[in-house]
């Protein structure tokens, strides 16, 4: 049996043309290339049309799923397949989970485009409105059309231009062997040209901002715009609040490494100071949190998501405690990110790739090589890493900023 598709866009530059030969190989399978244009320039799209040929449906089933993820279509499409919802917060069996990658679905003879670019949604059709969009499992209401199965739906990749030209000299493996100056420069420079494109600039941060002394570096690059969304946990914001208020991290005085009597309690003590007044923002406005990075956030308008877990104490009142409800904040900020900066914490680097389009530059850094691959594991596919200690990027990045 055979089956033809069609790749468009940069396929030599991208190696599109070869990951898909590869995979149709990977499938069990086999090719015929029937035809194939090349652009003239580095900014010209080729096209290019292969038959595959498989011995039975299961290998090309493979051999097609494997080639769609990447962009093919194809040519003897069918409309995509939709069924009602049995329940509220529950998908027909099957369904379709999406990429982060922009994706249309053929819905009579019309490909629409769907809305958000997030990897694990649904989608949902709507006909009379021709109009698609992907939603999460918990928001799906009886009776909305999902669409089932892989038909009648297809993935664009990105041109290696738009999907971060930076950083393509550093599409290998992670190594903590790496050099890290080149990199960082070319970070530097997406920093500015996101600016100055009018996107945000999102940095999602874990504890050990503070615990390596760099959180002034950060509340400084607040202050100076460089930062215009934060998300992080409760830890980062209380081991921040500690500071300012107690001048500890984890009860060690950020200028010394001897534990104070009572340490362990200080950021008991700082969270509940804040759980006192309401609030940061009303810490902020009694005089009571006068420095550190939170400060910097309400006091420069920075909007923030402090997103909690089972470990968590306190928590501070600001952190939003219904995972559901943390990842719908999330989203609202995310349509306006051009860069996002993720840095010592995996966990929240992990939930911020699998929400952020693939068309957002994303820069992973942790002294753990794991952490860092572990967010393109899970699909994160622009996200580059950094194998590097959060105070010596910070540091790093700030003075690159104020010298470049």
């Amino acid at each position: 049996m055979d089956r033809d598709i069609r790749l468009y866009g940069h396929l030599i530059d991208n190696q599109v043309l070869s990951r898909v030969l590869d995979a149709i190989s990977v499938a069990g399978a086999t090719h015929e290339i029937l035809s194939l244009r090349v652009g003239r320039t580095r900014q010209d799209a080729s096209e290019a049309v292969l038959r595959i040929f498989a011995e039975n449906a299961r290998l090309m089933e493979k051999a097609v799923s494997l080639v769609r993820e990447m962009g093919a279509e194809l040519l003897d499409s069918a409309p995509a397949v939709c069924q009602t919802a049995p329940a509220d917060g529950v998908l027909p069996e099957r369904f379709y989970a999406t990429t982060n990658l922009p994706t249309e679905v053929l819905v009579d003879k019309e490909w629409i485009t769907v809305d958000g670019e997030e990897m694990d949604l649904a989608v949902v059709v709507s006909p009379e409105r021709r109009s698609a969009r992907g939603i999460p499992m918990a928001e799906v209401r009886k009776g909305e059309l999902v669409v089932v199965g892989e038909q009648g739906v297809r993935v664009r990749t990105l041109p290696q231009e738009s999907a971060s030209p930076e950083f393509r000299f550093m599409a290998s493996e992670v190594s903590a062997e790496k050099p890290k100056g080149p990199l960082l420069h070319r970070v530097l420079r997406t920093m500015r040209r996101v600016r100055e494109e009018g996107k945000k600039i999102l940095l999602v941060g874990g504890p050990a901002v503070v615990h390596t002394g760099a959180a002034p570096i950060l509340e400084k690059l607040i202050h100076d715009g460089w930062v215009d969304i934060l998300f992080a946990g409760n830890a980062l914001a209380a081991h921040d609040i500690e500071q300012a208020l107690l001048g500890t991290s984890l009860g060690v005085p950020v200028d010394s490494s001897s534990p104070l009597p009572a340490g362990h309690a200080h950021h008991l003590w700082a969270i509940n100071a804040i759980r006192r007044e309401g609030s940061i923002a009303r810490a902020v406005e009694s005089g009571l949190l006068k420095k550190g990075v939170m400060h910097a956030c309400v006091s420069r308008g920075v909007p923030f998501v402090l997103a909690g877990s089972i470990r968590d104490d306190g928590p501070l009142p600001d952190v939003i405690t219904d995972v559901l409800a943390a990842q719908q904040a999330m989203r609202r900020y995310v349509p306006a990110v051009g860069m996002a900066i993720m840095v010592g914490t995996t966990l929240h680097s992990v939930a911020t790739g699998n929400l952020l389009p693939a068309r957002v530059f994303t820069v992973c850094v942790d002294i753990n090589p794991g952490a860092v691959t572990k967010l393109q594991d899970r699909g994160s596919r622009q996200s580059i890493g950094i194998v590097m200690d959060a105070a010596s990027f910070l540091e790093q990045l700030a003075a690159g900023l104020k010298n470049e």
